[in-house]
């Protein structure tokens, strides 16, 4: 499946600036940073359970939003894209 992540953490306190590397960690482990707090993820279902588990631990639900948006199948082969050219491909190789 294919998901676009983004996400707004609280960042007044050194509580939050932790909390937000957190995510950030946690994404990267799944998927490519497309901007600063949007990532592009190819996944199963089970990987998306263990994502959102993963992310719910870390986030104070009071002070920090994350959107995922479950894309059509192979929605990020056709992505219009303006700029910079995507750094690397959603569906190539990935290290963890």
């Amino acid at each position: 499946m294919d998901l676009l992540i983004t996400y707004d953490v609280e960042t007044v306190t050194p509580a939050g600036e932790r909390r937000l590397r957190r995510v950030a960690k946690i994404c990267e482990a799944y998927g490519h940073r497309v901007q600063k707090s949007v990532f592009e993820v190819v996944c199963n279902e089970a990987d998306k359970v263990r994502l959102v588990a993963a992310l719910q631990a870390v986030i104070d639900p009071v002070r920090d939003s994350i959107r995922i948006y479950r894309l059509p199948a192979q929605a990020l082969d056709d992505v219009e894209h303006l700029g910079k050219p995507r750094a690397v491909d959603p569906r190539g190789s990935f290290v963890i």
